[in-house]
């Protein structure tokens, strides 16, 4: 049986809902992480993924500038640089000589991966659609990487930015 609420009520039951990070390069070559929420599978045939940015984000410029950009599956061990990632902005920060990372040279795009998630897509840009307050960029994979640890996957679990792993069957 439904109840009628409003929508910021029955959003809350959106968790846990997957963080990825998504990497691009700005005007000046400077890598630029963001942590989203918001991304998933767009087409199995050309791989495509979708990420949702808010238009008000430096990394809309930088995607837009490189017409390319990396989407990372964090790993547990990440919940730190994904917090850090998602609370600065790139417009005065460089997050990735601020909060240590490791990271590695994208093979087919001019972005980087980052070595301790759970995998890397290597994203051009095939299409943005302006939805609300936000951008939609979709992605067609060029390449994908997977760890070849077994690391649990981050997750947002709960409101107010409560982080934590779920590890993939």
């Amino acid at each position: 049986m439904q109840k009628q609420v409003d929508y910021s009520e029955a959003v809350k039951t959106k968790y846990p809902e997957q963080v990825v990070i998504a990497i691009a390069k700005d005007e000046s070559g400077k890598a630029n992480p963001v942590t989203l929420g918001w991304t998933m599978i767009a087409s199995g045939q050309p791989p495509m993924m979708a990420i949702a940015l808010a238009a008000k984000h430096y990394t809309v410029q930088a995607i837009r500038h490189s017409r390319c950009f990396t989407i990372i599956y964090p790993s547990a061990e990440q919940a730190d640089a994904a917090m850090f990632f998602g609370t600065h902005s790139g417009r005065d920060t460089n997050k990735l000589a601020q909060f240590e990372c490791g990271t590695a040279k994208c093979a087919k795009i001019d972005s980087v991966l980052l070595s301790d998630a759970v995998a890397n897509f290597e994203c051009i840009l095939e299409s943005q659609t302006p939805a609300g307050d936000h951008i939609i960029f979709v992605g067609k994979i060029v390449a994908a990487y997977r760890n070849i640890e077994n690391k649990k996957r981050l997750y947002t679990i709960g409101p107010g930015h409560k982080l934590g792993g779920v590890m993939a069957s």
